[in-house]
This record gives C-alpha cells, structure tokens and sequence, in this order.
C-alpha cells in the first residue's frame, strides 16, 4: 500500500483492496471493515492492517468459534474467532434462521436473554451490550424477547426458557475463565444446553449469514419494542419459590447458631444468594464486602475460578475467622458452580472437592428423599448422573441403596439432556454433578447451579451442627458407609494444538500402530475407554457405550488396582486435564495406603503418557 498522509491511509483501508499477499486473508479483511460498527475493535483490525501484521489478521479472521462444552466462547476483541459485538450478531442471526425452521410458533414464544457482568474497555464490549445486540437482532425480526434488565446467575436463563415456554436461551458469560474471555451459551426449548446435532447446524446457519441484515445493529430496539419483555422480577420470584421443593429444614434453618460467608468472586451472585437464604429461612450470609459488587477485572484475585482453592479463597477465610463463621460459600463469577470450605478444629480449612462435595450431596439429598417419600415412592424410580471423569461414589451409593446411577459424556450439557429424558419417562432425578464444582440439586434447572447448591449446602451444615458432626466428619462417615474414594484431579495448559493431538495419538500407537498401552510402569491396565474413536475394551463389541466425541481428546485407562483415571483436553481453555479416582470396598479402610498408590500411579501417568518435560507442558500454577 502506497505511502500517504494519516487521512488518505484511513480512506483506502475502508475503500481500496487489501494486497497482503494473501486472497482469503484480503477478503476477510475487507468484510471485517465493511460489517464492523463497533469503532473500537473496528481500529483494531486497521492498526494490525497498517503495521503489517499479517500473521495476526490471519489468526483473527480466517477461522471461526464453534460450540465447546459451554458454547462459543473466546477472547473479546477484533475478530471472527473473537466473542466482539460483530461475531455475536452473526452468531444470533445464524441461531435466528436455525430457530425459524425448527419452530413455526417461534415468533409466539421468543427467547430468553441474559448476561453475566463481563467488559472489556479496549474492545467496547460488555456482556450487557452483546446481550442486547443479540436482542436486537431477533427484535428486528419481529420475535419477541426477554431480555433480563440487570445481569443474573446462568442458570436463570434455562429455568426462564421452560418457564416462560420460550424457544431458546442465550446467555452471555464465560463463567470462571480469566477475565479476557467472554462467551455465548446457548439452550434448547427444554432448558437443557445444546447438544448436537443443534450445534452443527447452528455454526452452518451462521455461516451463511455473516453480513449483518438492516436492523441487526440497531440496539435502541431493545428500549423501543413492544416485543421486548424484562422476565426478572417473575422469574426471580418463581426460582426463590421453586427452590423451597428442596428446603427440607426451614425451622431448623431460622435457629442455627451457624454463620456463614459468601464470596460472588466479583460476579452476580450476591443479591441471589441473599434472596435464596431467606428462601430456606436463614439469616443472611455474611458477604465479602470486596467481592460483593460485579468487577470485570476481578481486581482482588489472581483468576476468578473457585475451584482453584484456597489461594483464591483468601479474603472469605480470613473474614469467615475474623466473624466466626465455620462455613465458606463461594459462588463463581456467573453464579452456577461452588466451592465450599469448612474450618477445622486444629484451626486449618479444608476447601472440599467437586467429587468430595458430590459424596456429601448423594448422602443428602438421598436421605431427604427418604424421609420426605410418599409411601408409594420406589427407590428403582429414582436417578443421580455424573459427567464420567467425575468420582464414581453416587454409584457405589446407588449399588448399596438401590437407586439408579448413570453416567454422561463431560459437560453439564449432556447431563441436562439425559435428565428431560429420564424426567418424560416419569422418572425422578435428585442429584447430578460434574467434578468441576458443578452441582444440581432437584430439577427445577436443567443445568448447573450454584445458587441452589449454596443453601443447600448451608442447610445440610445446620442439619448437622445440630448432632454436633461437621461437613468433614460427615463425608468420612459416607466413605465409611459406601468405601473411599479419593480421587485428585489437576491439569497442564498447552497452547500448542498440534502437540496435544501428539501426546494423544501416540498412547493410540504405543509401542506399536493402533495398540494402546497395556502398562503404565509397573501398573497393569485392564481396561482402555477412547470416547474420541467410539473403543472400548470393556464392551463386548469393543464400543463405547458414550457417544463418539470426535472434536475433543479423552481417553480413560481402568487400572486392575481399582484405580480409574481419565486424560481429556478441556472444551473451554487450552487445557490438558488428568483426573484420577481410587475406588475401594467399603472394607477397606487404610486410607495412607490408598493414598500413596493413587499419588504414585499419577506421578506414572504424568511422566510416561504425558512427559511434560518433552512436550513443554506447563504445570498447573495459580
């Protein structure tokens, strides 16, 4: 491009061809500075043009977002594989034109909007405003929309969708992912996420209509239609409502000497968690006045995941001490997953598990079904799931109390799916979790949900305070009951696609082509799960019962020592996660010794499957 004056160069980067050298790439540059409305990331894409920066054009532009285990979800920014206000309203459009044909009541009963409190200054971008582009779109296309007035926890955009009978959600969030991401998830009419083949066929829809139409940019609809609806208050009051089905202690709930804190993490689930605690008859729990107010840049800690433990728990324990509080709840930024942490009597906090606060809510939620059970209720009617890299205790409680226990493939959108199933079968689900703090307690949300999860957790504390057992105490008493199950599970980031494909195909041609490994060290492997190619060694036929996942990486080794443990690459972050479980009869109580052959077999697992030091892998740090 010639040399010119400031002025002239702005002009022919809007007007002239682009000449990087590159067809695909001049197009999609082209497009980009024709659609984009938004002058902020709009500059971005120029700055790059005018600097020459090729390669990044290229990384921004010619490649596309597609639906993870959480649907699109990336960095905000310029760019087609960007979350940015041009990439949601072609997302929207595309999912209007899927919508259209699958529903011919659809502009009757519309869909449900809402938004989480990210932003980011550089990009112009919020959640609150890509929620009300993707609005305008539908608005523009005479569907009505509700569209929440302030932002809310996820899972009240799935429970909106069943009730207000709407067609679909979309909610913009990026629950716990660092503070640069941002994302679109979106559910079906049954208020479960998508599934495919809805996902594929949404990415195809969108790509056919990636110009936006007249009205897609016109987000004053969102204050002037008579088609958009704010569904808040309603909705807000029917979830609180709802929520007393699983409130089994209410007055015992209004008198227990317990206190307990509440972190939102910089998020949206203050003022719900207060409103649910007053739905079970509690006092309020005490806030962490730092963390109690939305703050995109989670500005007090070092990434916005609760999971991550106590170094991110740092302001609620030392409050919880300070107001002797024995229980700390800590919500995610976008409110569907928990954390908890109990102090213990030699002055430490314990911060539980996924799989380890999953034992305590199968044994409760159980045990209230049991006492609350009408005299014809039948423990073969009723159902608990789990995501397969998560522990196996429900199951080891189902064996022993006749229930039903079912697995799923990752994500909490294949549980949601399984549970509307089982639910139109007349069948009744009382608990569901994924190892990733993702809890769901009864069925009034067909999705994570740590609203919920939170006072029930608060309840269960008070239950048992009153015969002088902690939390700690009594998931022993559980593992006691129904046999250990220790499990650790942790991860390795790789931004190298090519080297995670690596490490993965090579464990498919150990040694040999297409011959898995039949050792780990020392350690025998006696059944080998690749949910990727549909194998399965357990299987008489040699297939996966799980349905074949072919865009993700997860292999799952059963060790003949009772150990099972899974390497999957992660469906939202560039991550290769490992999750190990020992599982023992209830028999067997030595738990240093299960305890050190689960710590020697991951330190095995580690070395020979993944060799980090080879691939350079990065280890876990916070």
């Amino acid at each position: 491009m010639a040399e010119n004056a400031e002025g002239d160069l702005n002009s022919n980067l809007l007007h002239a061809p682009y000449r990087t050298g590159d067809p695909q790439l001049d197009t999609a540059v082209g497009q980009w500075l024709r659609w984009d409305k938004n002058p902020k990331t709009k500059e971005q894409i120029e700055n790059l043009l005018r600097n020459g920066m090729n390669k990044e054009l290229r990384d921004r532009l010619c490649c596309r977002m597609t639906f993870g285990t959480a649907g699109l979800r990336s960095a905000m920014g310029a760019g087609f594989c960007y979350i940015n206000d041009l990439t949601v309203i072609q997302s929207t459009q595309g999912m209007y034109k899927y919508l259209e044909r699958c529903f011919s009541d659809f502009k009757q009963r519309g869909l449900v909007v809402g938004y989480d409190t990210r932003g980011q200054v550089t990009s112009s971008c919020s959640s609150q405003r890509l929620a009300k582009l993707t609005a305008a779109v539908l608005l523009a296309k005479d569907v009505p929309v509700y569209l929440f007035s302030r932002y809310v926890p996820t899972p009240f955009v799935p429970y909106a969708v069943q009730e207000l009978k709407a067609v679909a959600g979309v909610m913009i969030t990026a629950s716990h992912n660092p503070k640069e991401d941002n994302g679109y998830k979106v559910y079906w009419e049954t208020g479960a996420q998508i599934t495919s083949p809805h996902d594929k066929e949404i990415l195809k829809c969108i790509e056919e209509c990636v110009e936006p139409w007249n009205g897609s940019w016109n987000d004053n609809l969102v204050d002037t239609s008579p088609l958009k609806r704010d569904p808040l208050q309603d909705i807000c009051k029917r979830y609180m409502e709802d929520l007393k089905k699983i409130c089994f202690y209410r007055e015992l709930n209004s008198k227990t000497p317990l206190k307990f804190v509440h972190t939102s993490f910089h998020g949206v689930g203050h003022d719900y968690v207060q409103l649910a605690f007053q739905a079970f008859g509690f006092k309020p729990p005490i806030p962490v006045p730092e963390q109690k107010d939305p703050d995109p840049d989670f500005s007090t800690v070092k990434c916005p995941n609760p999971e991550e433990g106590e170094s991110v728990l740092e302001l609620s324990l030392r409050l919880a001490e300070r107001e002797d509080a024995r229980v700390v709840l800590a919500t995610d930024p976008d409110a569907d997953r928990l954390a908890v942490a109990e102090l213990q009597e030699n002055g430490h906090w314990k911060v539980f598990t996924g799989n380890e606060l999953a034992a305590l809510f199968g044994w409760w939620m159980f045990d209230c079904w049991k006492k609350s059970k009408s005299t014809t209720a039948d423990v073969k009617n009723v159902y608990m799931l789990a995501t397969t890299v998560s522990s196996k205790i429900l199951k080891a409680i189902a064996l022993e109390e006749g229930f039903h226990f079912e697995e799923t493939l990752p994500g909490f959108k294949w549980i949601g799916s399984r549970i509307k199933n089982l639910l139109e079968n007349g069948k009744e689900v009382l608990f569901a979790f994924e190892e990733s703090i993702g809890f769901l307690c009864g069925t009034s949300v067909l999705d994570k949900d740590g609203v919920s999860a939170a006072v029930v957790v608060a309840e269960m504390a008070s239950y048992l305070e009153t015969m002088n057992v902690t939390l700690n105490e009594q998931l022993m008493k559980v593992y006691e009951k129904y046999g250990y199950h220790m499990s650790k599970t942790s991860y390795f980031l790789c931004y190298d696609p090519p080297t995670i494909k690596n490490i993965f195909e090579r464990l498919r041609n150990f040694g040999s082509p297409k011959e898995y490994p039949k050792f780990c060290e020392a350690f025998a492997i006696l059944h080998i799960r690749d949910v990727t190619t549909g194998y399965d060694t357990s299987q008489p036929n040699k297939k996966s019962v799980l349905p074949v996942s072919k865009n993700s990486q997860m292999i799952t080794f059963t060790f003949q020592n009772g150990c099972v443990a899974t390497l999957r690459t992660s469906g939202t972050e560039p991550k290769i996660k490992y999750y190990a479980e020992m599982c023992a009869p209830p028999d067997q109580s030595d738990i240093a010794l299960l305890e050190e052959e689960l710590k020697k077999l991951i330190e095995a697992l580690i070395e020979n499957f993944l060799e980090p030091s080879k691939n350079g892998l990065t280890w876990r740090s916070v």
